[in-house]
């Protein structure tokens, strides 16, 4: 349901600022425009046959973070990259997008939320939640400049379906040069381009009344044109019990693809549109040790949540100034209601668009990846509060409060001594003893759009040394409308039930739930950016065991942007309805945000191949992360300069691959200083500037003994923690496993009608703290997910997982609404649990 302001909505091109660079797709168009002046009598190349997995593991060769288009081996690149087949993403199981990176060492995500929303830790850095430090990419080519905002991570704008031929994710190493520049993890999803023929139809069912259908086509165009199309429609009431769709949408590719003499041109378009239920923390019982935790009583902690169809729809409060005084010296206000259905939770309605070109231009190499995203990413979702307390006890703090505000004495003419609370949807009285808690109703609407252009010049400048020089160009905006803060009264119960309060003076301190929030702040503002980007990347092949990298890279930035400012107070100038005394509103004025910073990034990198088969390597990076819009907002009121963050990263690694076995070890070291982090808790926005200092170990193994059987495991240990941190100097830092691994046995086996595979993963996942205080240890967990796939002769596929086959209650995180807050009374706290036991079952067919 849309919001209803005072004032209509401005159109989607209203809504964002004129992109800078305008030439950045105007130089693309014109590069694509030459390459179709190209003979071009080739017919479409297609890829070699299946080969065994031990063979691909020697011979992979990858293309993110390299400076040269052929891209290379896996073996010999100086610098950590997991990679991952459509099968193997697919029996990885992952629940959603950004799921599929718990396979990646190093890396720590909390998808516990949904499909969209997750938390992405990298290698120890620091951050409150979202993803500051991972980028992804479609093709090469990130889906939004900046990595992440408030409400937002790059995999909200992106699902996984059949159209997906593999994965890269490169971590660290020259990964500040190129593209977006991000030094943390960069996540690059290789589309399908027809030149394999492919068709394909898959139906799945399983856990919370999923339906699925997933399509794709892949083959000839025509003489010089390959196509791939494909996407997904999907509908599920999810694993927790909403009582309404908890994920509800679809997605469509396409992709054309022509081979150019020397070269190639390739354009792609990908939209998405899907609602997804947003979850958020639960009532949980623990002990203060953080070596356990249970279901709050009543409230299944696997598949409960607060949802259901009586909160279903939130109707918020808000007003703008007129600039008029009332008679009692307040200002006038001009009310506002904004409705929203939290069955869109946190969605997408994105549309992604690209183009990519690969040709020689005589001596030189030139690479061309041109995309441009657009659309709205909301974020309408329950935002958990403190920890449940007695209805009785809330009601006396209602009366203290309302007792201490004389404006409200007056108007009701005495004090409070008590109060009464009664169902909003009916079913009378409201015992004390009913355990209650306070939930935020949160409205974030967010319409992005992100222009991104990288070009790459590349030549042999002497036997063995490869130069490239290249050019980033970015134009990114974003209009941002936030009602944050506002909260309901309501049961501590799955399908929760709403409270309303009235003091036995008249005063009433609720309004169908609504009741006094904890902080009250809206938002409307509008950013726009632009970034260029000059770097330069030197390969040197000195002999047949030795090669060395060198890269540079200067970046600008420039943000401006719009702010209107809030004052709280009185929306319906009425003070004995306490609930709306202190409410955001916009006051009439504004703040202006110009910013404008340069920064330059290095990385340094050498590889040593003792043999084909084993090779390791040595590498230094130095990059940075400029303030996004959100940092520039929410700058600290003592911040007398944009902050910007740096970030140094040492690494040394080995790798090898036999027939036998294959590991990929990787030792790492990093320190970043004045990290940009901020978050919303029950005291408003609180803005925080660590500096933290990471090391670890990183293994990606396997066993291949024959008969079938293959054992994988991937990890890593590590200690992250706080360093010139204020008071938190020493502490580890929030939600970084010291340990994690995940353990994963297959086997497979050629019958009279096909092949047959079964896998499980067993994953261990080492206790954290909560906050950047230490003070809530959040327990170890285990899981166990397993599968099978039966995948006949004739075309037809069977496929069965289940995921957290044990029900294991795993706690991703805890409730860093109130910082520093420990386990309540009887144990009670608040987190976010790992959805429960869940079943997938498809079958599809191969045409």
């Amino acid at each position: 349901m849309q919001s209803h302001h005072a004032a209509p909505r401005a159109s989607a091109s209203a809504r964002h600022p004129a992109l800078r660079p305008h030439w950045a797709a105007l130089a693309a168009a014109l590069l694509c425009g030459a390459a179709f002046a190209q003979d071009a009598t080739q017919s479409a190349a297609t890829k070699p046959a299946a080969e065994a997995p031990e063979t691909k593991e020697l011979e992979a060769v990858v293309v993110t973070g390299t400076a040269r288009r052929e891209g290379v081996r896996k073996l010999e690149a100086g610098f950590s990259i997991t990679t991952a087949t459509e099968e193997q993403i697919k029996q990885a199981a992952p629940t959603s997008t950004a799921d599929i990176l718990k396979t990646v060492p190093g890396i720590f995500v909390e998808t516990s939320g949904g499909q969209a929303g997750a938390n992405i830790r990298v290698r120890g850095f620091p951050t409150p939640g979202d993803g500051p430090y991972s980028t992804f990419q479609l093709n090469g080519a990130p889906l939004y400049h900046l990595p992440t905002l408030s409400f937002f991570e790059h995999s909200q704008l992106f699902r996984l379906d059949d159209t997906i031929d593999r994965m890269e994710v490169l971590r660290g190493g020259p990964s500040p040069i190129f593209g977006s520049g991000q030094p943390g993890v960069t996540v690059n999803f290789i589309q399908k381009d027809g030149r394999s023929p492919e068709a394909g139809l898959r139906i799945t069912t399983g856990t919370g009344n999923l339906k699925r259908i997933d399509g794709v086509y892949a083959g000839k165009l025509s003489d010089q044109w390959n196509v791939m199309v494909g996407g997904f429609w999907r509908r599920s009431d999810g694993v927790r019990d909403t009582q309404f769709p908890a994920d509800d949408g679809g997605q469509a590719s396409v992709v054309l693809s022509r081979k150019l003499e020397g070269g190639s041109l390739q354009f792609y378009a990908r939209a998405l549109r899907d609602r997804n239920a947003f979850i958020t923390a639960i009532p949980v019982v623990g002990g203060a040790d953080g070596k356990s935790v249970s279901s709050y009583p009543g409230f299944n902690a696997s598949k409960d949540y607060f949802y259901g169809n009586e909160l279903r729809h939130i109707v918020l409060e808000g007003g703008r100034a007129t600039g008029r005084t009332l008679p009692n010296g307040r200002p006038e206000i001009l009310r506002e209601t904004i409705t929203k259905d939290l069955a869109e939770g946190r969605g997408a309605n994105v549309q992604t668009y690209g183009a990519n070109l690969d040709t020689k231009l005589g001596d030189w190499t030139l690479t061309n990846k041109l995309s441009h995203t657009t659309g709205d990413t909301p974020t309408y979702a329950l935002f958990s509060g403190a920890n449940p307390q007695l209805l009785s006890s809330y009601i006396t703090s209602q009366v203290t409060a309302a007792n201490a505000d004389a404006a409200v004495v007056a108007a009701a003419g005495g004090v409070a001594t008590t109060g009464t609370a009664t169902f909003t949807n009916g079913g009378g009285a409201v015992a004390g003893s009913t355990p209650v808690i306070v939930n935020g109703m949160w409205a974030v609407d967010k319409a992005l759009r992100s222009t991104s252009n990288e070009t790459r010049l590349s030549r042999e400048i002497a036997p063995g040394n490869n130069l490239t020089v290249g050019l980033y160009l970015a134009g990114y905006s974003s209009h941002d409308v936030w009602t944050l803060g506002q909260a309901q009264l309501m049961t501590v119960q799955p399908h929760a039930r709403l409270i309303d309060v009235q003091l036995d003076n008249g005063v009433r301190a609720s309004r169908n739930g609504y009741v006094t929030p904890p902080f009250s702040f809206n938002l409307d503002a509008n950013y726009s950016g632009d970034t260029h980007a000059f770097f330069i990347a030197d390969e040197w092949q000195i002999n047949k065991q030795l090669r060395v990298d060198l890269g540079a890279r200067r970046e600008t930035q420039r943000i401006t942007g719009t702010i209107a400012n809030v004052s709280n107070g009185d929306l319906d100038a009425d003070p004995t309805t306490i609930y709306n005394n202190n409410l955001s509103y916009f006051n009439g004025t504004q703040t202006l945000i110009d910013s404008k910073l340069s920064r330059s990034s290095f990385t340094a990198g050498a590889n040593y191949a003792f043999s084909r088969e084993f090779s390791a390597f040595i590498r230094a990076n130095k990059g940075h992360r400029l303030p996004d819009f959100d940092v520039l907002r929410g700058r600290g009121a003592n911040e007398t300069k944009d902050s910007v963050e740096d970030i140094t990263q040492y690494e040394i690694g080995l790798k090898t691959a036999t027939k036998l076995y294959s590991a990929f070890l990787t030792a790492y070291q990093n320190r970043l200083t004045n990290s940009q982090t901020q978050q919303f808790t029950n005291a408003g926005n609180v803005v925080l500037r660590p500096n933290s200092k990471a090391t670890g170990v990183e293994f990606e193994l396997a066993l291949r003994p024959g008969a079938g059987f293959e054992i994988m495991a991937t990890g890593n240990f590590q200690d992250a923690k706080y360093k010139d941190f204020q008071q938190f100097t020493g502490n580890r830092v929030e939600r970084a496993p010291k340990f994690q691994a995940r353990l994963t046995p297959s086997w497979q086996t050629q019958t009279g009608f096909g092949q047959l595979r079964a896998f499980a993963t067993f994953s261990h996942v080492g206790e954290r703290f909560a906050d950047q205080t230490n003070t809530l240890k959040l327990p170890a967990y285990r899981t166990v997910d397993a599968g099978a796939v039966f995948a006949m002769d004739n075309g037809l596929e069977v496929r069965l997982t289940g995921t957290n086959l044990t029900n294991k209650i795993g706690l991703t995180e805890g409730n860093f609404r109130v910082p520093g807050q420990g386990v309540g009374q009887d144990g009670v706290f608040l987190a976010r649990p790992l959805f429960g036991r869940a079943y997938e079952l498809s079958v599809g067919f191969q045409f």
